[in-house]
């Protein structure tokens, strides 16, 4: 993501956001014959108190330099979340390089740790979302070994790849909230050649990553309940939690905490595996 492309990005955000909000929610009157859903432009400078004219060079992209108190004012005004207070804040403040960043270490006590979290699946990313290490529950449960080119071991291009492999009880709920993490993770590293790949990627194989990446979501870790169903252990239900490693931030430990009926299930297959 080039500077123009950071622009652009910004300026889709900050039309999103817009459209999405009702004037009586922010307490203006409801009017008719509007051209376009949501506020107008005029609509979030008079929220804001900022200039018209200016927030439309915002949102047509261009070489603008908005200060932290205009942004904050922008935030409050289109009813921002916090996930998505930082995300605007990143696309008017990110640094741009072209870089490839460099490789991504699992210390040994990370490792240990990883393991110790058997029967319940726990996994490794880095700072794109690929995996780069997962314990025995985890491998019975999402098979990382297998293959799955170009992408082979990246959460978010599996997850939409290879669907029919674990059926998620809400699968659609779970891969727009991957999508809007992945687009917040993203916005952090913006010089990243490798996420612009994935992205791509993604884009040319799913209409329907194609369609929520559009949308403009962000949000922060996507944690919580889970239901999925194994071909072989049929149903399995998880706590879902993302840790942030002390050794780096780019590094996040997944854990599916099990339920108990699960851990049964987990713990059998586990033991006839050996």
């Amino acid at each position: 993501m080039d500077e123009r492309e950071r622009r652009e990005a910004l300026a889709a955000f900050l039309r999103t956001r817009r459209a999405r909000i009702q004037p009586t929610e922010v307490g203006l009157p409801a009017r008719n014959r509007r051209r376009t859903p949501g506020l107008r432009r005029e609509e979030v400078a008079e929220l804001a108190n900022i200039g018209v004219s200016w927030y439309t060079l915002l949102e047509q992209g261009q070489d603008v330099h908005p200060s932290k108190q205009v942004l904050s004012s922008l935030s409050t005004a289109l009813r921002l979340t916090a996930a998505e207070e930082r995300h605007l804040f990143l696309l008017a403040y990110g640094e741009v390089s072209g870089k490839r960043m460099g490789e991504e270490q699992v210390t040994p006590a990370l490792q240990r740790v990883v393991n110790a979290l058997n029967p319940h699946p726990a996994f490794m990313i880095g700072r794109c979302w690929n995996v780069l290490t997962w314990n025995r529950a985890a491998e019975l449960l999402f098979r990382f070994h297998e293959p799955c080119p170009p992408h082979s071991h990246n959460v978010i291009w599996r997850f939409f790849q290879r669907e029919n492999s674990i059926l998620y009880q809400e699968w659609e709920k779970q891969a727009q909230s991957l999508v809007a993490q992945f687009r917040a993770d993203y916005a952090r590293y913006p010089g990243d050649v490798s996420f612009r790949e994935i992205i791509e990627d993604l884009q040319q194989a799913s209409p329907q990553f194609c369609q929520w990446w559009e949308q403009q979501n962000v949000r922060g870790l996507p944690d919580g309940p889970q239901v999925v169903k194994h071909p072989t252990l049929g149903w399995l239900e998880f706590d879902h939690v993302t840790f942030q490693t002390s050794f780096s931030p780019d590094l996040r430990v997944k854990v599916y905490s099990a339920s108990e009926a699960s851990v049964s299930k987990l713990e059998q297959a586990l033991s006839a595996s050996l």
